[in-house]
């Protein structure tokens, strides 16, 4: 049995720059990987397929269109003899959040497909499979901080960022990604709302990343809130915690998180929101 961590990607930045003309946005983003993760186990011995568990494993949907089962045979279609097994993802992230559980859920199925196989990791193949099957999955691959450009098929190197401590908080609701880049309104071949170089050099301590944060922004939050205002709520609360240093939405939508100057005043203020709103999904974690 042969298991890998599937952890949340959070979007510190998230530019729109436009739309291209196959009627992708064009994008720009700054991901860290959070600590708080599911799980992905893949057994040999078993035979093709996906179990899926834990405690947000009813909102995952239908394990024969899980992410996992279509990554798989994406990477079937480029390696033959692929030697598959039967997948069990213990699934404790919140689905349809903007954190891209199901998207790390695939690389890591893809991961575990190729230490099974002897393929290298860095191999083009598993990077096409990736592509093919999801925009979010290719940065997901290696869950270390790195900016994504394009539609997500545009991965850089590793950044170097501290260890930060976060607060994750998901209100409860799914909002549609689709419908979020709706709300947009941006034609094919027009600009989107960010416009000129963004930031892509981010050094420091948390002091000196959030003034490179705030320079950029999430394009998408605006749009999310006007379909989902809990999402602003979410935000409020975690403006309101003492020792918060930086509140954004990370991709489309509901998560929210906060940056604190260390793990004892993120958990601090993950226990106050979780006292005042108990039916949120509330997580302190480091984002790496």
């Amino acid at each position: 049995m042969l298991t890998s961590r599937a952890p949340a990607k959070i979007n510190l930045t998230l530019r729109v720059l436009g739309r291209r003309t196959d009627g992708f946005h064009e994008l720009e983003s700054l991901v860290a990987f959070a600590g708080a993760c599911d799980l992905v186990s893949l057994d040999p011995q078993r035979s093709f397929g996906l179990e899926v568990e834990g405690p947000t494993a009813e909102a995952a949907g239908p394990d024969s269109d899980n992410l996992i089962i279509r990554a798989a045979r994406n990477l079937q279609k480029r390696v033959p003899n692929l030697v598959l097994g039967g997948f069990l993802l213990k699934k404790r992230l919140p689905v349809g959040a903007g954190v891209g559980g199901g998207s790390s859920d695939a690389a890591a199925a893809l991961r575990l497909l190729a230490e099974l196989n002897g393929i290298p990791q860095d191999d083009p193949r598993i990077f096409e499979a990736a592509a093919e099957t999801g925009s979010d999955i290719p940065v997901c691959l290696t869950p270390s901080a790195r900016m994504f450009r394009g539609r997500g098929e545009k991965v850089s190197g590793h950044i170097e960022l501290p260890a930060l401590a976060a607060v994750l908080v998901n209100p409860g609701v799914h909002i549609s990604t689709p419908d979020v880049f709706r709300a947009l309104k941006i034609e094919p071949g027009a600009s989107g709302p960010s416009t000129g170089p963004g930031v892509d050099v981010f050094t420091g301590g948390l002091p000196a990343l959030v003034p490179l944060f705030e320079r950029d922004t999430n394009d998408l939050e605006p749009a999310a809130i006007a379909l989902s205002p809990v999402v602003a709520e979410a935000l409020d609360a975690l403006r309101r915690t003492p020792s918060v240093r930086f509140v954004r939405m990370s991709g489309s939508g509901a998560t929210v998180f906060g940056l604190f100057d260390n793990c004892r005043h993120a958990a601090r203020a993950a226990k106050a929101v979780k006292a005042a709103h108990p039916a949120w999904w509330v997580k302190p974690t480091v984002l790496r």
